[in-house]
């Protein structure tokens, strides 16, 4: 179901533009630790999903086809995981509701449809919560905590926010402290428990130790990276993010309500339910509803937020919801048989209406319109050098010649197109509407198309209006595409 229209699809967004191209222009210049977007170093995001992308690039070589492909993974693996826990801790009936109600919640296909960082993070996020419950819930199982650690380490390398299974130690910890039933206390082993970080730094120790060790060697560069994704990246993106600021009920008002469908429907039943279950000491829902509550907390506290951000959560809330499911139905249909027959008909035709959208969706979206300008561009050009100005992932991703550029975040790369241009008059600039009269005549500059929610005009030498002259630019980034797309 989630692999439904897989090869129909190509990447639209900036966020499956920009990981696609950086996986590719890993495979193109080996650099695997630091990460290039356009020949220019790439710090947002730790490199582990684009290592899988690149793999998977080598093993299928179809570009668009193994972008998606690692989301696939973790939704095959989440769900196969959700079944096996709900089966251990409640019978197997309920395994099979918990892995039905996962592929049945809007935000699994909104979130592994897509070839973005968070459907791989699910991958290590439930491998965390399967090899914790197996060991706090189910055990002891010391094997299945050291696979939960090494799935939180390289969750980290993934993306930061990685380690958040371990925030299931609080409740876990309170409930063995008070005496909950079904947790496992495990006294006197604080050296196993300590194992644990020893693991989960070994895990992420595996980009880390190089990454450290080449910027020991004493490239500028890699400082720099280092800095950005280590410092500005993580805690500094979280304490102050410059982007995606919302109000600390974002999640709770417009996130949950729509993309935790169905399951927000039946929380006037669940909510009643989970609290019987806490007086009864059940350590089981104490765990799983306190990870969730920890998880929601932690991203409301943080300025940025994103619907996709509390996708970690939604795991742990189907094991919640999966043992209820049951007892719902009864107290809704035991009166009415043939309201049995409508739920069963109705979860078919939801299940189905995602699986016909998996195919319907790729024909609706079309071609990626950047790929439609950049190849209009190149036989425009006869393929010559091209300037790139306040531009976006796609024309990377999709160009057919030789690029140019002055750092994808320079505020001055129109002015300096300009000045680079009169020094090779071969070349031609690839411009936004918006900024184009600043620096050229836009009467000798040629419409190309729309992408990015910009106008986009293509200019040569002699569109110069000699209105723009800054100095030669510090830093010019060339690229070309030796396998365009």
């Amino acid at each position: 179901m989630v692999g439904a229209g897989l090869g129909w699809r190509q990447p639209m967004n900036v966020d499956e533009e920009r990981f696609l191209g950086v996986a590719l222009e890993m495979l193109q210049n080996g650099s695997w630790f630091i990460p290039h977007r356009a020949g220019e170093i790439y710090a947002d995001k730790p490199p582990l999903f684009m290592w899988a992308v690149a793999s998977f690039v080598q093993l299928t070589h179809l570009p668009k086809v193994a972008l998606y492909l690692p989301a696939l993974l973790a939704g095959a693996v989440t769900t196969a995981c959700l079944y096996d826990l709900g089966r251990r801790l409640w019978g197997r009936r309920v395994g099979g509701i918990a892995a039905l109600l996962f592929l049945a919640t809007y935000q699994t296909y909104s979130i592994l449809r897509a070839g973005q960082i968070d459907g791989f993070l699910a991958l290590w996020t439930i491998l965390g919560i399967y090899g914790l419950c197996r060991h706090l819930m189910l055990g002891p199982a010391w094997r299945w905590y050291y696979v939960a650690c090494a799935a939180m380490g390289l969750g980290v390398i993934s993306k930061g926010v990685g380690f958040l299974p371990v925030l299931m130690l609080i409740p876990y910890a309170y409930g063995v402290r008070r005496g909950w039933k079904g947790l496992v206390s495990m006294p006197g082993e604080a050296g196993a428990w300590w194992l644990g970080l020893v693991v989960a730094l070994a895990a992420i120790a595996l980009w880390l130790g190089p990454l450290l060790l080449i910027v020991w060697q004493g490239s500028p560069d890699s400082l720099a990276y280092a800095q950005e994704i280590l410092l500005k990246q993580t805690a500094g993106r979280y304490a102050n993010a410059w982007e995606h600021r919302e109000p600390f009920w974002y999640f709770f008002v417009q996130v949950i309500p729509k993309y935790w469908l169905p399951i927000f429907f039946m929380l006037p039943w669940l909510v009643p339910a989970w609290r019987r279950q806490l007086l009864k000491h059940d350590g089981r829902v104490l765990v799983l509803l306190g990870w969730v509550v920890l998880v929601l907390l932690f991203f409301s506290l943080s300025s940025g937020k994103r619907k996709l951000y509390i996708f970690p959560a939604l795991p742990a809330l189907i094991l919640l919801v999966a043992p209820l499911v049951p007892w719902m139905l009864h107290r809704w249909f035991s009166r009415r048989p043939r309201g049995r027959v409508v739920f069963a008909g109705l979860t078919v035709v939801w299940l189905c209406a995602w699986f016909v959208r998996g195919f319907i969706e790729p024909h609706r979206e079309g071609i990626n319109p950047h790929q439609t300008l950049m190849r209009d561009v190149a036989g425009l050009t006869s393929n010559a050098e091209l300037v790139l100005v306040g531009w976006r992932e796609g024309h990377w991703l999709f160009a057919q010649q030789p690029i140019v550029h002055f750092g994808f975040h320079d505020r001055q790369s129109l002015e300096r197109s300009a000045t680079w241009l009169r020094g090779h008059p071969q070349a031609f600039a690839l411009v936004p509407a918006r900024d184009l009269a600043r620096c050229y005549d836009p009467q000798k500059a040629r419409r190309v198309g729309d992408t990015s929610r910009a106008e986009w005009f293509l200019v040569g030498p002699d569109a110069d209006n000699q209105r723009c002259q800054s100095p030669a630019p510090e830093k010019v980034y060339s690229f070309a595409w030796k396998q365009p797309l």
